[in-house]
């Protein structure tokens, strides 16, 4: 009997432990459920803090104008080492394919990148933002559309085919813009992107990985382009002026070079006229006894060409007194 109590009473004992364990257990797992639900809550939430933050009007710690005219028409000042957040984009195309870097091409500055889409593929905004531009420009984007984002950038979308949108709309990252297409100075159907900060053009493949599909990184410092081309102008100046300083050293080398061979040339033909002028006036009056052969060899010379300057033969007969070229 004892032992029969003493077994049931261990039985409860284990039950009520094994209960507690697992209703703790149910408890943390809810807990640690609650604890995750919150913090993507909270996450979805910092989300749209951030992609909401002056989408009204952007970015004002770099602009300080708002003007629907052009994509050049931007008033605003840049701070060097400029931090651009690039989190919560989209790729304005699923396409891959770079037919067109940034850089000199066709003796003129390409602006952006081209990528390979087809008339009528999605174009999306690659970031939260609002549409400053919507234009034509037969002459160059063809149909195209200018968005500021509140991280700074201006993201330019050229060549579609069809716009979507309107100046001064809101949109959100990857909402449908407008389509592809060939419009334009356009040789082939793409989308020409260009990232711009206060009117100057960035590389997009600094930002932006199409081949992969993805942003090059979380963010990008922009370094000052102002401070990056005075640093370039200095050297380039730098450059010139040892460059002049060669070339001025190299034309002072030939013109001495040249002073000295025009002074040996010019001493040389006084020389040469010398020798002419005492050649032309050189006279020799013939003696008793004289001959041609005589003569000559007297002024160092051959009767021939003693006879060519008189005009006479070696036959021709002399005779004292008279007076012969030499």
């Amino acid at each position: 009997m004892t032992i029969h109590i003493i077994k049931k009473t261990l039985g409860l004992v284990l039950l009520s432990m094994s209960t507690l364990q697992l209703s703790a257990q149910d408890i943390i797992a809810h807990q640690a459920s609650a604890d995750k639900q919150m913090k993507d809550i909270s996450t979805i939430k910092a989300h749209k803090i951030i992609n909401n933050t002056n989408l009204n009007n952007p970015a004002t710690n770099v602009y300080t104008n708002w003007d629907n005219a052009s994509v050049n028409s931007v008033a605003g000042a840049v701070p060097s080492n400029f931090k651009i957040d690039l989190r919560g984009f989209c790729m304005p195309t699923p396409s891959r394919v770079v037919t067109s870097k940034f850089g000199y091409r066709w003796h003129r500055q390409h602006q952006g990148l081209d990528i390979k889409v087809y008339v009528g593929d999605t174009i999306r905004a690659a970031f939260d933002g609002k549409i400053r531009v919507v234009k034509y420009d037969g002459n160059g984007y063809g149909n195209y559309v200018v968005i500021r984002h509140p991280n700074g950038l201006e993201t330019l979308y050229g060549h579609m085919s069809k716009t979507l949108v309107r100046p001064d709309q809101i949109v959100k990252a990857g909402q449908v813009i407008g389509l592809g297409g060939n419009t334009g100075r356009s040789t082939g159907s793409h989308l020409h992107f260009e990232t711009r900060l206060a009117g100057k053009a960035i590389d997009p493949s600094l930002l932006f990985d199409f081949p992969n599909q993805d942003i090059v990184s979380d963010y990008y410092i922009y370094r000052g382009e102002k401070i990056q081309k005075e640093a370039r102008t200095s050297a380039s100046a730098l450059a010139s002026v040892a460059n002049d300083q060669n070339n001025l050293e190299s034309a002072l080398e030939a013109a001495e070079k040249k002073s000295t061979t025009n002074s040996r040339r010019n001493t040389a033909s006084r020389k040469v006229a010398q020798n002419k002028s005492k050649s032309k006036s050189k006279s020799y009056t013939v003696k008793k006894g004289d001959t041609l052969y005589s003569i000559a060899k007297k002024n160092g010379m051959s009767v021939k060409e003693l006879c060519k300057k008189n005009g006479i033969k070696q036959s021709a007969k002399i005779r004292a007194g008279q007076t012969l070229k030499c």
